[in-house]
């Protein structure tokens, strides 16, 4: 028996969010954020220098080193991408920027996925809205589309993926590989070609990136999936569970082959997690999807709990129970949850025609004001760091990034200007008359989210280089250094001093005891003195103690040789 769906959707409430207005929300989210920045710490520069080593021939590509230290993840695509567009970049654009081009391609790669994700599942005969008496219900493709943008607005609006997915980390790619794999499996019903491509760019992407055995319990869920919901053509289900089948098959081997297997569970005897940052974590990372996920679940428990399988809720409700498993389970924790956003906004897209209008107003109130006073407080902060007023935010900017002089940018400012009034407009649009539109809730939530991006990408930008990046830190350094200090050695940097210290210093670094003739040594304060048996800190004398500008807890020491080297 089938049991009646909860969306009552007519035809007028499924018209689509014009592709113009989509597009350049899109823009306006990835462009900003990839484009005239510094790498930051810690992730971020970090993968730049392994891609540095490997684009200058410094390192091996299959064990690549940076001051002699292996990478912390296991994957070595992302490092290749980053190395081959640096590689293929002509001179005139930078290496900082060359490698962000294909992580770019990668951040709309995600968006498109999800898109096509949500508009697959949309079309599931489980999730079609309610048939009217006399007619006038969405029609399947029309409400398709506009659940669809409704995923997308809401994987823009979640506020965790902002900062990661303009990062060039392995993440990022681990998140367009499992948005592949999303897409596949929705879309496997309708096509074959392209679901398939998607399948096995996906599966062996996360397997590449390091991660395995995610990318193995995603085959292995969708398969069930498969079985239990095929959704349409279910004499194609076993073609289709053995395809899935073949590609986690394939993907584990290839994770062999390289050694690519590791266990990442923290234990208990490791201290665990620690539950309340866990919970700051969930609530906030994946606001708003997440609510409204939990409405979906909870206005369509008799479809999920019936026994004809619906795809369209347990695809995304299986991709979200993995990412948020491994929130609770490995570090990096807010990673892991990252790869579940597409599937959790596709889930919170099937709220959307439940919602009740109090619901919806409630929304927009809380975003309209949410986002309003932060852009607010983004421009009162940038105009008293150009001009001294008000004096306590000026004042507070200065006791908090001491030494930072501010900067103006003409093309910063109009782009600011440019980004506010379209938040004007778009607030005007919503306010101005009852929207149809069931995806008119997320408008707001998620035209908000890219206007605080924007704004702290362009106003903000020269303040968070300072406070985030290594270069002004390393710029102190290297005038202790003097000039041409020839070779350089270090002792307990972390990868992510070395690779700051070679790209913004242009230094040559060698490990402690690996160079006897190098008359400078750099180290890190909490390591020193070092405990090698061959070092002897009694060689060298203390020059400078330089520290972050922004980070107490960070302090470079620079030393000179104090006796000729023997």
């Amino acid at each position: 028996m089938n049991l009646p769906t909860p969306a009552i959707v007519s035809q007028d409430a499924v018209s689509p969010l014009p592709r113009w207005a989509l597009i350049l929300l899109c823009i306006a989210y990835v462009v900003p954020g990839f484009v005239g920045r510094d790498p930051w710490k810690n992730a971020d520069v970090t993968a730049f220098g392994y891609m540095l080593e490997l684009a200058q021939g410094r390192t091996p590509w299959l064990s690549p080193l940076l001051g002699g230290m292996p990478p912390e993840t296991e994957g070595l695509l992302p490092y290749w991408l980053g190395a081959w567009a640096i590689q293929a970049a002509p001179a005139w654009i930078s290496s900082e920027m060359a490698v962000r081009i294909p992580f770019a391609a990668l951040l709309v790669l995600t968006l498109a996925a999800t898109w096509y994700a949500a508009y697959y599942l949309a079309r599931s005969p489980g999730a079609q809205p309610v048939a009217f008496a006399f007619g006038g219900e969405a029609a399947p493709r029309d409400y398709a589309r506009a659940i669809a943008d409704g995923a997308l607005l809401a994987l823009i609006a979640c506020l965790g993926l902002a900062q990661l997915s303009h990062e060039v980390t392995s993440y990022l790619v681990q998140l367009s590989c499992t948005a592949l794999v999303f897409f596949a499996v929705a879309a496997l019903p309708y096509h074959s070609l392209a679901p398939g491509v998607a399948l096995g760019a996906g599966m062996a992407g996360l397997t590449l990136a390091g991660a395995p055995a995610l990318a193995a319990l995603l085959g292995v869920g969708s398969m069930a999936v498969i079985v239990y919901a095929p959704g349409s053509g279910t004499d194609r289900r076993l073609r289709w569970a053995l395809a899935l089948a073949a590609a986690t098959l394939a993907a584990a081997l290839l994770a062999w082959g390289l050694d690519l297997w590791r266990w990442r569970i923290v234990g208990v005897e490791s201290g665990g997690k620690e539950w309340q940052s866990l919970a700051r974590l969930l609530l906030w990372f994946g606001w708003p999807a997440w609510p409204l996920a939990l409405w979906t679940l909870w206005r369509w428990r008799r479809q999920i709990f019936s026994r004809r399988g619906h795809r369209h809720l347990w695809l995304p409700l299986w991709f979200s129970a993995v990412s948020i498993g491994a929130t609770a389970t490995t570090q990096p924790a807010d990673r892991a949850l990252l790869l579940g956003l597409p599937a959790m906004a596709a889930l919170a897209a099937f709220a959307l025609p439940t919602l009740r209008r109090s619901v919806g107003a409630l929304i927009d109130w809380f975003t309209l004001l949410f986002f309003t006073v932060s852009a607010l407080a983004i421009w009162v902060i940038w105009i008293a760091m150009q001009t001294g007023v008000p004096a306590k935010p000026a004042a507070n900017v200065a006791k908090l990034a001491p030494g930072f002089v501010p900067q103006f940018s003409l093309v910063a400012l109009l782009a600011a200007l440019a980004a506010t009034a379209g938040w004007c407009a778009l607030v005007w649009w919503r306010a101005a008359r009852n929207r149809a539109p069931i995806w008119k809730s997320l408008v707001l939530p998620a035209g908000g989210a890219a206007l605080g991006w924007l704004l702290l990408m362009t106003l903000w930008l020269p303040l968070l280089d300072y406070a985030r990046s290594y270069q002004p830190q390393v710029r102190s350094v290297v005038a202790a250094l003097g000039p041409s200090p020839g070779c350089v050695q270090t002792v307990g940097l972390s990868r992510a001093q070395v690779a700051a210290l070679q790209y913004h210093g242009g230094l040559s670094l060698q490990r402690a005891g690996l160079q006897d003739d190098c008359q400078w040594l750099v180290a890190d304060l909490a390591a020193w003195p070092a405990s090698e048996p061959t070092f002897r800190a009694s060689q060298w004398e203390l020059k400078a103690t330089i520290a972050r500008p922004t980070d107490k807890n960070d302090h470079l020491l620079v030393f000179h040789r104090a006796e000729p080297a023997r």
